[in-house]
């Protein structure tokens, strides 16, 4: 009896398991090795060398396309932004997209393009900032003086897995999301049939990188130092000012950065913030495998984690009406953070509304890491503390 053939489980990605297994784990602060060893991230390769594919100013800003090819899956695309007309060397910040349920959209929902760019396989619906108070994060802090990157990380945009043949267990899921689809009578548009598909295919993804030796975020980690390295590397960048900031799980990725690289002097987290015990029971299927890799817990509380960094100064902001962290969650890490950082080193501050990077949040982050990225000689303002 003839059976038929079984579609990958990892189309676009064969080459991943074998990329992690023939590296070692990434080289971090021994602080930081238990955290890099529960993740499995693997070591970045040395060197990534970024191609220019357009560059473009507009509104005050210079937006320049990238990418580079890692050592496995697609190519990474990735957007450099800076103030136009400057040489440097700036402060340069890291910007990392949220995980939002929407993987076929990137880093692309932080950037604005000039007039008449239009990007290959990029979601380019406006809608795409609705997270982010209808405005492109990356883009608003280079207008404040930073450069910019903002790069797709591992299964996200350009580095998505290829689902146009889901695996098996996808296809299943699917097939109902697609039933509901048409007794709706509509047809999805590209991202929204590509999403639905995705966010079946996570656990698939999960559990190939459990059995490869990482995880979800400790890949999407490995993305992250390399994306760090390209942006210490790029002209008119100051290597010794560069920092990092994220909205929900941007957010996460942005603590687990300033843990592994010393590089990382100042860090914003945003609607990304909570006790591990919160979590349990309602607010389990409120996050993906991003949050919650096997073991982690047992390294501290999710809070406990930013003792880690070399970073000087951190800010984390919360959301009052978070739907996705339950108030008491964020209320015991905001004085689990006090407690842990008496010295002043952390700042946290209360919003009011739900999971978004409202403009005035933007307005805060911004200014504290101008603050914090400031010359050696300056002197830092404060940023005011709000209950």
């Amino acid at each position: 009896m003839a059976f038929p053939e079984r579609p990958s489980a990892i189309p676009g990605y064969e080459d991943w398991p074998a990329y992690v297994r023939s590296r070692p784990t990434a080289d971090v602060p021994p602080r930081s090795r238990a955290l890099a060893g529960v993740l499995g991230v693997p070591a970045p390769p040395d060197e990534v060398s970024p191609t220019v594919e357009w560059e473009g100013t507009h509104d005050g800003v210079t937006t320049t396309a990238l990418s580079w090819q890692l050592g496995f899956g697609p190519r990474t695309r990735a957007w450099l932004v800076k103030p136009a007309g400057t040489a440097g060397p700036l402060p340069a910040v890291l910007a990392l997209h949220c995980h939002a349920g929407d993987k076929y959209t990137g880093a692309s929902r932080l950037v604005e393009f000039p007039p008449g760019r239009t990007e290959p396989g990029v979601d380019s619906d406006p809608r795409r900032h609705d997270l982010y108070g209808g405005r492109a994060l990356a883009t608003e802090l280079a207008r404040e003086g930073f450069a910019v990157l903002a790069h797709d990380t591992f299964s996200w945009g350009s580095r998505r897995f290829t689902l146009e043949a889901p695996p098996w267990r996808t296809a299943d899921a699917l097939a109902g999301r697609e039933a509901q689809w048409r007794e709706q009578c509509r047809t999805p548009g590209a991202a929204e049939a590509y999403n639905a598909a995705a966010a079946f295919h996570e656990d698939t993804v999960a559990k190939a990188a459990g059995l490869a030796g990482t995880s979800l975020a400790g890949t999407v980690a490995h993305d992250d130092l390399a994306a760090l390295g390209v942006l210490a590397s790029l002209p008119g960048v100051d290597p010794s000012r560069l920092g990092c900031l994220g909205f929900s799980g941007g957010g996460g990725r942005a603590l687990v950065l300033a843990a592994l690289s010393p590089a990382i002097r100042s860090y914003s987290v945003t609607a990304m913030m909570t006790t591990f015990d919160s979590l349990f029971p309602a607010y389990l299927d409120a996050h993906s495998w991003l949050l919650q890799t096997p073991g982690l817990a047992r390294l501290g509380e999710w809070p406990e984690f930013t003792a880690l960094p070399d970073a000087a100064r951190f800010l984390v902001q919360y959301a009052l009406e978070d739907d996705l962290f339950p108030a008491a969650g964020m209320r015991a890490a905001n004085k689990m953070l006090d407690d842990l950082h008496p010295s002043g080193r952390y700042t946290g501050t209360f919003w009011p509304g739900g999971h978004e990077f409202t403009i005035p949040m933007q307005e805060e982050a911004f200014a504290f890491l101008r603050d914090a990225l400031a010359p050696a000689s300056a002197t830092p303002a404060t940023t005011k503390r709000t209950a």
